[in-house]
């Protein structure tokens, strides 16, 4: 009797790129319509109205049998759509949190379907060359008078923050962090991470790192067999501000102490050429941390480390046999271990180097200085309204701002009332002992009635709080 055949497998199951375009028609639906649900730049309700909606549409998570995968697709990109902040919104301005390129994103499906693994050459031919090519011209851009810089690709700033820690301990042996009050919350998270002392904290009193206590922390702190390690910032969470660079790294280079400069944020203003004098000295650095998810418009992730010469990547370097055979590599097969932490890891060089190619330096500038200009535009929309005060005007696209004789309370109500009802996300900032809305403007299309629009809701609901009509 002859073996029957199995049946035929599930559409959808099959692997490969030549399997997605149906999927793919069904994905851009399940987008539209779940857009069209939401409405806004936020889901109406807060999380108790969310979260009972995304579980009925995942229920059972593990079926018993599969609906199949364009009901799958349907069903739960459109929830999750439905249920998303949406970045591309432009009242969705609370954090640094792009809208993506829609040529990066497609870049990143095709990166997806592909699915090179980026830790030996037999999995990666083709993306292994474009990483290199693509971490060399980045490294170029922030260190453009060094003969090997290079780069790494990271996950985004927290990784490559960490990175560069670890780097100079390798360097140097046990590094003690010397950080300003703005930095990053990665910078002591990565010292505790490698097991090295706590950061020593000195005052940003202005927002910026302040000189005078740098140079006071690097004569207390000089050690004869612990080496200094400054970390700046160029762009800070909460108000964008960028630390003195270049008079930060002359006092390094007086005290003998190394510099990183987080630059997650403002790096990518070297494209600029409008802007790239406000990151001037970021080529000092031994390391320079950058976030193209932010001003790039990737999809994360997209962060990058760069450093001056080559070499300094040595310490990373990692035999696996069945990845890097000596004798392989020997006989000219790259050695990619050394590129990450990471084994695995996604073709992430892909969504960056078409975004390059199609926009070009060009481009990518007129991006960044329309959403400068943006920002300087809602300033000036702010400090023009008697109901508002502004902070400051912005170094690169946060704005800081509150009600008038608003109190701190009054201001976080004010934001979470706008999240749950949907209709806005601002993000907030505690600076000069005060509560303060903050707008990351990020998106480049954000036109003049839009800022109206936004500071027209925080107008009202200050309104109808001091009437006391407080909102649930």
């Amino acid at each position: 009797m002859p073996t029957p055949l199995p049946p035929p497998p599930l559409a959808g199951t099959t692997t490969g790129p030549t399997a997605l375009r149906p999927l793919v028609d069904t994905v851009l639906t399940a987008l539209h319509d779940g857009a069209h649900r939401r409405d806004g730049p936020l889901p109406a309700g807060g999380p108790d109205a969310v979260t009972p909606r995304m579980r009925t549409a995942t229920h059972p998570v593990i079926p018993d049998h599969g609906t199949g995968p364009h009901h799958a697709l349907r069903t739960l990109v459109t929830a999750l759509t439905e249920g998303a902040a949406d970045p591309a919104d432009p009242l969705c301005a609370a954090h640094l949190h792009t809208p993506p390129l829609a040529l990066a994103a497609a870049a990143d499906l095709a990166a997806s379907a592909l699915n090179p693994s980026m830790d030996s050459w037999d999995q990666a031919p083709a993306a292994s060359a474009l990483e290199a090519d693509i971490t060399a011209a980045l490294a170029a851009e922030v260190y453009p008078h060094r003969p090997t810089p290079d780069a790494l690709i990271t996950t985004g700033g927290t990784e490559a923050n960490q990175l560069a820690l670890l780097l100079a301990r390798e360097r140097n042996g046990p590094v003690q962090t010397i950080c300003a009050a703005n930095a990053h919350h990665s910078i002591t998270r990565a010292a505790w991470l490698l097991g090295l002392p706590e950061p020593v904290v000195i005052p940003a009193p202005t927002g910026v790192m302040d000189l005078a206590a740098l140079e006071v922390a690097l004569t207390r702190h000089h050690r004869p067999h612990r080496a200094l390690f400054v970390t700046a910032t160029a762009g800070t969470t909460d108000t964008g501000r960028i630390d003195p660079l270049a008079d930060i790294a002359e006092l390094c280079t007086a005290h003998g102490a190394e510099l990183h400069i987080d630059a997650a944020y403002g790096g990518p203003l070297l494209l600029s050429p409008t802007h790239r004098g406000k990151v001037h000295g970021l080529d000092r650095a031994h390391s320079v941390t950058l976030d193209l998810h932010k001003l790039g418009w990737q999809p994360a992730p997209a962060g990058i480390l760069a450093v001056p010469h080559r070499h300094h990547l040595d310490p990373l370097h990692h035999r696996a046999p069945y990845l890097n055979a000596d004798d392989d590599t020997e006989a000219g097969l790259p050695d990619l271990l050394g590129r990450s932490l990471r084994t695995t890891r996604r073709p992430d060089a892909l969504k960056i180097a078409v975004t390059l190619q199609a926009l070009g330096r060009n481009g990518l500038a007129d991006l960044i200085d329309r959403t400068l200009a943006t920002a300087q535009q809602f300033a000036d929309l702010i400090a023009r309204t008697p109901t508002l005060d502004l902070y400051d005007r912005p170094t690169i696209s946060t704005v800081l701002f509150r009600p008038t004789d608003a109190d701190d309370n009054t201001v976080a109500t004010i934001r979470r009332t706008l999240l749950t009802r949907g209709q806005a996300v601002l993000g907030r900032a505690h600076t000069d002992n005060r509560l303060w809305l903050k707008a990351t403007l990020l998106n480049p299309h954000t036109t003049p009635q839009h800022l109206r629009s936004l500071l027209d809701l925080v107008n009202q609901l200050t309104n109808d709080l001091a009437e006391g009509n407080t909102p649930r």
